[in-house]
């Protein structure tokens, strides 16, 4: 008797959780039908109970509050071209999500369909809204993008063309020698890794790996391992549309770096003719999980050997802003890295991202305005879109009579304002790039007038605990060069920085 009543409960709790659940997945769906504008989108996350949920709806209400996040990232945008740029995006996503839902046999699934194209409906006329208020006011869209690197979507990323060569050709040397991709802080290695598929021949599958994220992150190896296989195949998916093997991290539980060697076994029938570029970004980042013995020296980085050596189809490509030879554990294991450098844009790179960075973009500028802004930023791709943004930002202020000619006057004032948006950039050379003596050098220059030109004898008698490797590093660092046997900043920006310090 005692079983049965027990069974009855069970029976009977079971039921009213399905029922309840079944009410909340309806509430939720009634949420997301009312939502009747682009503000009522952005706030649908906000409300849904995702988590409470254990029903086949819940993937499906994930996805929806997903979008519902991309919304709210859009509308925060600064600039009405970078809203209508990520919602653009959105659409692109409500569409493959249209699709799925049409063929999708789960029985959500016609009741998320119309969700789907309300939303995107909404979505669409919400971009068309922005670009009518934007010409109506005059206003200048600001495509320049700061602070994040540029992905494939943003139309912006410019040149780089001549690097794009020379990572090829050595990709196909017959040595198979490690690449190191090395360039200061913000010079673009990461926009460049994220736009190496539209410069490579489509044989050579670029496989990008941020190591400031998961990877590095991992309490161990299989947590590596399995973080650095799912970002290979999310990347795999993205650049080329190829579908790489799946890596589960129970699989890699119980012998990681044997179960990891065999996958990538499959993931070279995978690629079948096409060569696999593993680009490893801040590669500095792993270095300080392996000091602090988070990971294994002798594992991952003779993972990565073997890989180069024996492994043909793959070719391993390191970031970062340091050489090998200021890591010593990765110069002993990656014999004959050949280094391509990244630095400074080309003088006509630079002059199509002031005056033409997208497609009809409505600024003209005068040509000694032009001429001012390469003066200033020495081509230097951050340092051109923080002072063009902020130039942008300037004259959507001004009368719309003059608002679409940039004058050299207009470049002058946009100035303070870069120095105090970029802060962070300037900032990191301080904290991060420079040790105290080359702190000193730098302020001492920057004391100077623009352009000025110190030699060493001048700098050693007023700073003479100043070592000569202070000045090697900062050369390194390509903050100073040296010209007509003496100093001066190579970059006017970062000096007036350091001069207001």
């Amino acid at each position: 008797m005692i079983c049965v009543s027990v069974i009855i409960s069970y029976l009977l709790t079971k039921h009213r959780r399905g029922t309840a659940e079944v009410a909340k997945i309806e509430q939720d769906l009634q949420r997301l039908e009312r939502c009747a504008n682009v503000k009522d989108i952005r706030n649908a996350h906000q409300s849904l109970k995702i988590a409470e949920l254990e029903s086949p709806a819940s993937p499906l209400l994930r996805i929806f509050s997903r979008i519902s996040e991309d919304v709210n990232a859009a509308l925060n945008q600064k600039s009405a071209y970078n809203q209508r740029l990520v919602l653009r995006i959105v659409v692109d996503r409500l569409d493959a999500q249209l699709q799925n839902l049409t063929r999708s046999t789960e029985k959500y699934a016609p009741r998320f369909r119309p969700i789907a194209q309300s939303w995107r409906e909404i979505i669409v006329n919400s971009v068309e809204e922005l670009a009518k208020e934007t010409e109506l006011l005059q206003e200048i869209d600001n495509p320049y993008i700061i602070g994040v690197p540029l992905n494939q979507q943003l139309e912006i990323f410019i040149g780089r063309s001549s690097i794009g060569l020379r990572i090829e050709e050595l990709i196909l040397d017959r040595r198979r020698p490690p690449l190191l991709l090395y360039g200061q802080r913000r010079m673009g290695k990461t926009s460049l890794l994220n736009n190496l598929g539209k410069l490579l021949p489509n044989s050579i599958i670029p496989l990008f790996i941020d190591l400031q994220g998961a990877p590095s992150s991992a309490s161990n190896n299989a947590g590596f391992l399995y973080n650095l296989a799912r970002g290979m195949i999310t990347s795999a998916k993205k650049q080329s549309a190829l579908t790489l093997p799946s890596l589960t991290r129970e699989d890699l539980e119980k012998d990681p770096f044997t179960c990891f060697d065999e996958w990538l076994d499959k993931v070279e029938e995978a690629l079948q003719d096409n060569t696999a570029l593993l680009s490893l970004d801040e590669f500095e980042v792993l270095d300080s999980a392996i000091a602090k013995g988070r990971f294994d020296e002798q594992d991952v980085l003779g993972m990565l050997r073997h890989l180069i050596q024996h492994r043909p189809r793959f070719k391993v490509l390191l970031a970062g802003s340091h050489t090998i030879e200021e890591y010593q554990r990765w110069a002993s294991y990656l014999i004959n890295v050949q280094v391509v450098h990244i630095s400074y844009l080309k003088e006509d790179e630079a002059r199509q991202l002031i005056k033409s960075p997208v497609k009809d973009f409505t600024l003209r500028y005068e040509p000694n305005a032009v001429e001012r802004v390469l003066q200033l930023t020495r081509c230097h791709p951050f340092l051109v879109q923080l002072l063009c943004g902020e130039i942008v930002a300037l004259k959507n202020e001004q009368d719309p009579s003059v608002r679409r000619l940039a004058t050299l006057a207009d470049v002058e004032a946009a100035v303070p304002e870069a120095l105090s948006s970029g802060g962070f950039f300037f900032a990191d050379i301080q904290n991060n790039q420079v040790d105290a003596a080359g702190l000193a050098i730098l302020k001492y220059l920057a004391a100077q007038e623009e352009g000025a030109i110190l030699n060493k004898r001048t700098i050693l008698n007023k700073l003479p605990d100043v070592s000569e490797n202070a000045f090697k590093l900062l050369l390194q660092r390509e903050l100073i060069e040296e010209v007509e046997d003496g100093f001066r900043f190579q970059v006017e920006l970062i000096r007036r920085w350091f001069a207001q310090m």
